[in-house]
């Protein structure tokens, strides 16, 4: 038996089809997507669906807040870090490279970058062994939680999972919290390995470990690494991402999915950009159900 957690976007006309669907079992809030009145309003809303609602918390996961155009130029990011440079970032999923130079606290001075803006929230990957990131849950992770804790909620998503303190941080504001671990880094791989689900369900969050991992191929030893830690593993990210831009599924879309289920995972998440639009999230429910109808599961 298959089943899959859908991104919501907040306001979207088309989510009570989608938490009808017979695979769905659950509905997630990406924390980053703009809401009108705030964390309250957008758990009330997501919460009327009839599915479980998952907050996706951003953890130390690294963001851009402020905009700008390289070259030479200064961005600031969600965290404080501290990293040997030159150091080289990766952006757009791993697509393009930014070269920092300097680093004071949360502003990084680039060197050179992509020739176009680099806007609020988007992620950035520095894969660097001296990296360190100051603190792990921002402002408005702990404002959803308190909004969470006010009105009952208690299942959560942590993203870039790297050590036992961070499941204990979200539990410290969060008494009852079901936490998902994100794993999406070398350090998260480590953690995975050693302590496997003894702090949470784990996810194989595959946007930035795809990028983490530095080799391309090496995603398929860590998806098996973190199945290995935790059979119940949900995977994610770079699910159907034909679908956002097409009609008909890439053959690469549909063999990465039947590998997937024939590793053995059985909860799939499906990421932002399919779920944006009616057509492509339903038209990805539908053939992930019909994968798995190829599979007898």
């Amino acid at each position: 038996m298959i089943s899959a957690i859908v991104t919501a976007p907040p306001y979207a006309p088309f989510l009570h089809e989608v938490a009808a669907h017979p695979i769905v079992s659950g509905l997630r809030l990406n924390t980053v997507m703009p809401l009108r009145e705030g964390p309250t309003e957008a758990l009330e809303r997501l919460s009327k669906f009839g599915q479980p609602l998952w907050v996706d918390l951003k953890g130390r996961q690294l963001r851009v807040v402020g905009a700008a155009i390289p070259p030479y130029t200064e961005i600031c990011i969600s965290h404080p870090i501290h990293v040997q440079t030159p150091v080289d970032a990766f952006l757009s999923d791993g697509n393009e490279i930014a070269r920092i130079a300097a680093v004071d606290g949360d502003r990084l001075i680039l060197e050179d970058g992509p020739r176009r803006l680099i806007g609020p929230g988007e992620s950035i990957n520095i894969v660097h062994p001296s990296l360190e990131i100051d603190g792990t849950l921002t402002e408005t992770d702990r404002a959803y939680l308190a909004a969470m804790r006010a009105a009952g909620l208690t299942k959560v998503m942590l993203s870039y999972v790297e050590r036992p303190s961070d499941a204990s941080e979200v539990k410290s504001l969060l008494p009852d919290a079901e936490i998902v671990l994100k794993i999406e880094s070398q350090r998260g791989l480590s953690f995975a390995r050693t302590h496997k689900s003894a702090h949470g369900r784990l996810m194989a969050a595959r946007g930035d470990l795809y990028v983490e991992v530095l080799r391309p191929h090496r995603i398929i030893p860590a998806l098996r690494d973190i199945l290995a830690a935790d059979p119940q593993a949900i995977v994610a990210s770079r699910l159907f991402n034909s679908l956002a831009y097409q009609p008909v599924p890439s053959s690469a879309d549909i063999g990465d999915a039947a590998f997937l289920l024939s590793l053995g995972y059985r909860t799939f998440m499906l990421g932002d950009d399919i779920c944006f639009k009616r057509e492509s999230v339903l038209a990805a429910l539908n053939l992930l159900e019909a994968l798995a109808r190829e599979f007898d599961y």
